[in-house]
């Protein structure tokens, strides 16, 4: 699979919370540090997404907001 995204981060699956429609994946990706991720329930079951999974975490975004009090 090709893909047009650059930031790829890989990481292993921390905890998976999932509600009706959406799941929150909490995936560690190294030095201390996580990524959440809400994704949809069926997307985490299509993907066959379980705690301890090495994954790769995608990221591409129009934009990246900061903001500091």
């Amino acid at each position: 699979m090709k893909l047009s995204t650059r930031n790829v981060i890989k990481g292993k699956v921390l905890k998976i919370q999932e509600g009706m429609v959406a799941a929150v994946v909490k995936v560690d990706i190294g030095g201390g540090n996580t990524i959440t991720s809400t994704i949809t329930v069926e997307a985490v079951k299509e993907l066959n997404i379980k705690v301890g999974d090495e994954i790769k975490v995608l990221i591409k975004a129009t934009s990246v907001m900061l903001a500091k009090d």
